[in-house]
């Protein structure tokens, strides 16, 4: 099952860009044999000022064909590490190919396009700013690998 994290703005460079690039390595290395990934990201930008309706549709286009939904939304269902990597491991096992994970801009996702979605997941109540957010989905991610995997990176 292919990953695709779906995220308004762009990345520069900087500590959180290594974060994720180092995370993103781990995930396609260790989901490999376990038919998860590749990791791919895909930016979109409202240059229009839109806000969170016109960042939905970019969104949308940015959508794999038939993916699974999950956006990250802090009123969403907050889970476990295990519970997220078993969540992946049901999607994949149903034969799903592939898994769209949305981050929002500044003001969220667009009501429409967040209930839309599969799943809602929370990173708890606390509001993060989406850069550090992409970093813990992309950790998350590689952690749900490791859980699968059998890997001693998950210590619980």
């Amino acid at each position: 099952m292919r990953l695709t994290i779906c995220a308004v703005g762009r990345l520069r460079t900087g500590p959180e860009r290594d974060l994720i690039g180092d995370y993103a390595e781990r995930v396609d290395r260790t989901g490999r044999g376990l038919g998860l990934g590749p990791l791919s990201f895909r930016e979109v930008e409202d240059r229009k000022g839109g806000r969170p309706a016109a960042e939905a549709k970019l969104l949308e286009r940015a959508l794999p064909e038939a993916a699974v939904i999950c956006a990250l939304d802090e009123r969403g269902k907050a889970m476990s590490s295990p519970d997220f990597a078993a969540l992946l491991a049901r999607w994949r096992d149903e034969g799903r190919s592939d898994a769209a994970f949305l981050i929002g801009g500044a003001d969220g996702l667009d009501a429409a396009l967040r209930d839309r979605a599969d799943t809602r997941l929370s990173f708890g109540p606390m509001v993060w700013p989406h850069i550090l957010a992409r970093v813990m989905l992309t950790e998350q991610l590689y952690r749900a690998a490791s859980i699968l995997a059998g890997l001693p990176y998950h210590r619980a």
